[in-house]
């Protein structure tokens, strides 16, 4: 089976996973493809599989050598964003791709354009798995489970390639920030690993934002607004206060690179209640703890102002995973040149986002990202090219062949 056939298959699974639910998956149709992979991982001959109540699934393909070597994880994440649909997934693949202009669904005029998405240019010759523009494509991260299970065939298919153990995760619940929450680092017993849910061909990441997410409720006092002279406290206003306190340009559409942000979420009042939310994001760690104080300060003035008007939670998510991953970067020279011997480009820089791999390195498993091949995650415009999951695949195959002591 091809990487292309294999991704053709996992993106029929509707595995949309749900915010704010407290059980782990958050929907229950993740372990529909979880129990597909691990009656596919049986099929294979893998040793090992063991698949849980929480939809961690795990796997192992033995050494094939009498040397010992350490042992290399490869992990993918079985959910799909909820920013969108992932429900009857209409994959189309345009073949040799000659840079115009794509018609995703005529009937809604949803047209996938370079002129919008230049990098479309960058894959001109290529064979493009597009969406029907009613929903997104699931390359995120289901390019990621096809490339590692191609892997896995092409190693079981070709045993004169001599290789240590290698063992396979694939997890729940990534797209909510909760995929490495219940994931077994000792039951892995992985030397390190990689988590293969990068987007365009080359990307390599061992660093990414530390993150927190911060809800601000307002009190107000509601009266009659024809008698509200000097009674009257809007709680809808003090939040729009609230957020004008912040720098326009710290804001995510204004920001690249190393730089920072606020990121107003959600926004809803009344005249008695209100309530908004943010994500905050910074690579470096100083600079995050002083974005969390300034929503402290903010919070402060509202109270002198408007004495016991606001409460302010806040919730840390992850942390950057530089400070762990660094002191083992013979990992990352590792995958920089398996890329570079299946004559991809290593582009290694910061993510600007999460990844299961930062919570599980503070778990003990050093773990970067690498690429999928897949581009505009989580939206109807959601595109994967199948030479960059063929790409993906002899990374994988690399990384496993240039392990040594």
């Amino acid at each position: 089976m091809t990487v292309t056939d294999r991704f053709l298959k996992y993106v029929s699974f509707d595995t949309q996973s749900q915010e704010n639910e407290e059980k782990t998956p958050s929907t229950d149709k993740q372990m529909l493809l979880a129990q597909a992979l691990k009656a596919e991982c049986e099929a294979l001959g893998l040793t090992d599989i063991s698949l849980d109540e929480h939809a961690y699934l795990m796997a192992t393909l033995p050494a094939n050598t009498g040397e010992t070597l350490p042992v290399i994880g490869f992990i993918a994440h079985l959910d799909t964003s909820p920013d969108m649909s992932g429900a009857n997934v209409k994959p189309r693949i345009v073949s040799n791709y000659d840079g115009s202009e794509i018609v995703l669904n005529k009937e809604e005029n949803i047209r996938l354009s370079p002129a919008m998405f230049p990098e479309l240019l960058a894959h001109k010759g290529e064979d493009l798995i597009v969406t029907d523009g009613t929903t997104l494509l699931g390359a995120d991260d289901k390019a990621g489970i096809a490339e590692i299970m191609t892997a896995i065939q092409y190693l079981l298919d070709h045993p004169e390639i001599k290789h240590g153990k290698v063992r396979i995760a694939f997890n729940p619940d990534e797209e909510i920030g909760m995929g490495a929450s219940k994931f077994d680092v000792a039951k892995f017993g992985c030397d390190w690993a990689y988590t293969i849910d990068g987007g365009e061909v080359g990307e390599l990441e061992y660093e990414n934002f530390n993150a927190a997410a911060a809800t601000l409720k307002i009190k107000g006092r509601n009266v009659h607004p024809g008698y509200a002279k000097n009674k009257m406290l809007n709680a809808s206003l003090l939040a729009m206060r609230f957020a004008s306190m912040l720098a326009p340009h710290e804001r995510p559409e204004h920001t690249e690179g190393y730089e920072g942000f606020f990121h107003l979420t959600g926004m809803s009042g009344t005249v008695e209640n209100a309530e908004i939310s943010y994500i905050v994001r910074d690579h470096d760690a100083g600079k995050f703890e002083n974005r969390l104080k300034q929503l402290e300060e903010a919070t402060r003035y509202l109270n002198t102002l408007y004495p016991d008007a606001a409460t302010l939670e806040i919730k840390r998510q992850y942390r950057n995973m530089r400070e762990v991953v660094e002191p083992h970067i013979h990992i990352v020279e590792l995958a920089e040149k398996a890329m570079r011997e299946a004559d991809v480009s290593p582009i290694v820089r910061p993510i600007r986002g999460g990844t299961d791999g930062a919570q599980l390195s503070y778990k003990g498993l050093p773990c970067p990202n690498i690429f999928a091949g897949g581009l505009n995650f989580h939206g109807k415009y959601e595109f994967v090219p199948v030479q960059s999951m063929e790409k993906a695949v002899k990374v994988i195959i690399n990384i496993i062949k240039l392990n040594k002591k």
